[in-house]
């Protein structure tokens, strides 16, 4: 187990009601634990993480929520811990493609999660008989929608897990305060055409409850 006298404070930021929901009934009343709804899309969430640690000493900083996952790469209803956080839409188009906010010189859409900790909690979700994997999380603040750009994404991020909403902005609120991060994510649909019929939200946040208690196992 990761120390709790390492992380005694937690702040753990959602973006809808539903997932905080979840997390909460995972958590179990643990007075450690902050859960926070943070908004719908990276600057909402970045804004609302960074007004939450102006107000108070967390020692671990969670984004938790539902996500889309690569087709091969992450089954509907499975965890997700990311090894990094990437915004994936932060850059420039050109016309040889996509050129990221790295290659432009202008800082970093990437930022590193404590691998140990990942690896620790991944495992821990297995122990407990969860589906979950470790991997790339994307943000993007326009979510995929057709065959194409799914495609495009993941030619261009082959390594890349699922994507979300937040996690980049829940990220560098954390970084910037010098806290570590992490971002767990349960899949309700699979990443291409949109196609409501077959989203399985309700078992994302079941797996997302499910999740949040082996956190609170891991982080006690």
């Amino acid at each position: 187990m990761i120390s709790s006298q390492q992380y005694r404070s937690i702040l753990i930021v959602t973006s809808v009601d539903a997932e905080r929901d979840a997390v909460m009934r995972g958590i179990q009343g643990d007075e450690r634990f902050t859960v926070i709804i943070g908004g719908v899309g990276p600057a909402a969430a970045a804004a609302s993480t960074a007004r939450a640690l102006a107000c108070a000493d967390y020692d671990l900083v969670i984004c938790a929520g539902i996500c889309g996952g690569f087709v091969g790469q992450a089954e509907i209803g499975s965890l997700v811990v990311a090894t990094d956080i990437i915004c994936a839409d932060l850059g420039a188009e050109t016309p040889e493609g996509f050129c990221s906010v790295d290659e432009l010189g202008f800082g970093s859409a990437r930022v590193s999660v404590d691998q140990e900790m990942v690896e620790q909690l991944t495992n821990s979700m297995k122990e407990a008989g969860l589906a979950a994997k470790k991997g790339l999380v994307l943000t993007l603040s326009t979510v995929t929608g057709t065959a194409e750009t799914a495609a495009a994404l993941a030619q261009r991020m082959p390594d890349a897990l699922a994507e979300a909403m937040e996690g980049y902005g829940v990220a560098t609120a954390a970084q910037a305060a010098r806290r570590p991060v992490l971002e767990i994510r349960t899949v309700s649909n699979a990443i291409g055409p949109r196609d409501k019929s077959a989203w399985r939200i309700k078992d994302a946040l079941e797996s997302l409850e499910k999740g949040s208690s082996v956190l609170r196992e891991v982080l006690s």
